[in-house]
């Protein structure tokens, strides 16, 4: 089976590749759409350009396309990119959002590939602890709901934090896992890495009750 992941650099992408490889399927590409504004309905859009280097370490191919993000045009930059791909599939990194899986699903039956979602409805806490129990090392670089604070812009996602979520959802009601948009992660190492991506510059943006760790620059280092 051939087939490609979309790949934001995020804890979901980068752990469905991981769980594909396990599978003994052949991931060909990494997908990355780079959103030309912050809210896309479909794409990841923060430390976006950290794929590069991301790409490097974990030693697949990547395929990127800037896509304006408006609601209906992302999805046929997303189709143009896919369908000169040579793959009978396409992973990606969907848990519970409907919005992503169907509208992943239209295009790849357009095309003939198959959609796989290898996180779909597993059970958030447990997903976040196997994916800490597995070696990544995931960080936390955007926090847009009720209970974070400044604090939590690269915050590594262990134990003591999934625990933390874990209150932030009986006690806010967010998704664990950050399903819902709540936060975005990035992976700067792991089983699938021959390297590890390191941050030289970063910095806080913080706007009242969210905010954001842009990476400014970043280098791979041998793990």
């Amino acid at each position: 089976m051939r087939v490609a992941a979309l790949f934001s650099g995020g804890k979901d992408s980068v752990f469905s590749v991981y769980i594909t490889r396990q599978y003994g399927w052949d991931v060909t590409h990494l997908v990355t759409m780079l959103p030309e504004k912050p809210d896309s309905w479909m794409f990841h859009s923060i430390n976006i350009h950290q794929t590069d280097l991301l790409a490097q370490a974990i030693d697949i191919p990547l395929v990127k396309r800037k896509t304006s993000a408006k609601k209906e045009q992302e999805l046929l930059d997303l189709k143009e990119m896919l369908e000169g791909l040579d793959i009978d599939g396409v992973i990606s990194g969907a848990i519970g959002s409907e919005y992503q899986r169907t509208r992943i699903e239209k295009i790849c039956d357009e095309l003939g590939f198959k959609s796989f979602t290898p996180l779909w409805h597993k059970n958030q806490q447990f997903l976040l602890q196997d994916q800490v129990s597995a070696g990544f090392h995931i960080i936390v670089v955007g926090v847009f709901a009720q209970g974070f604070d400044d604090t939590w812009l690269g915050r590594t996602i262990d134990k003591e934090t999934i625990e933390r979520l874990v209150n932030l959802h009986r006690n806010h009601g967010i998704h664990i896992a950050g399903e819902g948009g709540e936060y975005e992660t990035l992976v700067l190492s792991g089983p699938l890495f021959s390297q590890k991506l390191v941050i030289d510059e970063s910095i806080k943006e913080w706007n009242r009750d969210s905010g954001v760790l842009q990476v400014k620059k970043a280098h791979l280092e041998r793990c």
